[in-house]
């Protein structure tokens, strides 16, 4: 990351140091203070005012706008997290497990209600704002009761994949970007070409953590390595494959997926083995290039200066080249 970049971080963390979600009773605040403390790249807060940068130079005073996309992102975290039974979250203790899960419920309900106040700190289009928040919000929530359905099915498709990560988690990156837009007082059809731009990385950012789940330097991962494979996660790798695979082979991986007592390293191994097979890895790759290249295409139909651009582009290619 640059510098610029990571002073745009330092910023945004200086500002959620400083900001009071309110004070009695503890058990419902303190919570709220704990997770968004667990730090992150602060990515949609950062594409709120990289967007905002693209047309003016004042981004300080957009900040309280950015942090709620911010503020929202991790109110579903927290809930997620109890969904998922998840003890960890970034290293460390998931609320419901420090607390418990009716008090992670109500903190998280909270922490919406104060991503709306974050973003009344505005004299741009609020109607705007709220409209496509609320889509936003609900998208989110479509996605992630489309990933629990996920769990019973034997397998989807490709195109209910792809539409699932669009929902989850790439509808709230093109809402950033939107929103940045918005704030700086922007034509509805450069806001739309930048939610584009947002939603195709947006969904290549999470086919390269289905690849890096897989594939990653263990070193350098910070989590388990083929964590996806051993819990059966209905990844894109594991449908193509299942999709792709001769009666053989998804006999041998439908053996995997169905073994309750395994060698965790001879499972992912052999199912690696089938991916390799099969050019699953390759497969992966030209499925993220083809979003990337599409939402590259998007963002070149706006009229701006190069070098306007130039701080946005950087960080889009700093995601899509990480290596955890």
């Amino acid at each position: 990351m640059t510098s610029d970049l990571q002073a745009l971080v330092n910023q945004i963390n200086t500002r959620l140091d400083t900001l009071e979600y309110g004070k009695e009773p503890a058990e419902l605040y303190d919570p709220i203070q704990y997770i968004m403390s667990l730090g992150g790249k602060r990515l949609r807060p950062v594409l709120v005012l990289l967007s905002y940068g693209l047309f003016k130079d004042d981004y300080e005073k957009i900040l309280d706008p950015a942090i709620a996309v911010e503020v929202f992102h991790n109110f579903t975290l927290m809930h997620d997290d109890i969904m998922d039974e998840a003890p960890l979250r970034r290293g460390k203790q998931t609320v419901h497990e420090k607390w418990n899960e009716s008090t992670a419920i109500l903190s998280g309900d909270v922490m919406l209600v104060q991503a709306y106040e974050l973003l009344l700190e505005t004299e741009a289009d609020l109607r705007a704002i709220i409209k496509d928040f609320n889509a936003t919000a609900a998208g989110v929530c479509e996605g992630q009761q489309l990933d629990m359905n996920f769990e019973s099915l034997p397998t989807v498709s490709e195109a209910e994949y792809i539409n699932m990560i669009r929902l989850k988690t790439a509808v709230l990156l093109g809402y950033s970007l939107k929103l940045g837009a918005i704030l700086a007082g922007r034509s509805t059809g450069e806001a739309n070409d930048l939610y584009e731009f947002g939603v195709d990385i947006g969904i290549g950012f999470q086919l390269k953590d289905d690849l890096l789940d897989v594939y990653a330097d263990q070193a350098k991962f910070g989590k388990q390595v083929g964590g996806d494979i051993i819990s059966n996660k209905k990844t894109f790798l594991l449908l193509k494959a299942l999709e792709l695979a001769n009666p053989e082979q998804k006999a041998e991986l439908q053996s995997w997926i169905n073994k309750v007592h395994f060698n965790p390293s001879d499972k992912v191994e052999a199912v690696k083995a089938i991916y390799a097979q099969l050019g699953i890895r390759e497969l992966t790759r030209s499925k993220m290039q083809e979003y990337y290249d599409k939402g590259f295409a998007a963002l070149h139909h706006l009229d701006l200066p190069q070098e306007r651009k130039q701080p946005l582009i950087d960080f889009t290619n700093y995601l899509i080249n990480r290596e955890k």
